[in-house]
């Protein structure tokens, strides 16, 4: 029937919007924290490694 044509595209953007906040909630909690960026256990550039 025609007249049910529009309760498909509801439907089809109904999938969308769950998917879409489903994908935006997952990237906000599997986000790399910033404490792994700034790591104690790195080499400081300031030294130098050569002999005078």
């Amino acid at each position: 029937m025609p007249q049910m044509a529009p309760l498909m595209w509801l439907d089809l953007f109904g999938f969308f919007s769950c998917s879409f906040i489903m994908f935006i909630i997952l990237n906000y909690f599997m986000k790399v924290p910033s404490e792994k960026i700034n790591s104690p256990n790195t080499i400081s550039t300031k030294e130098n490694y050569w002999k005078w």
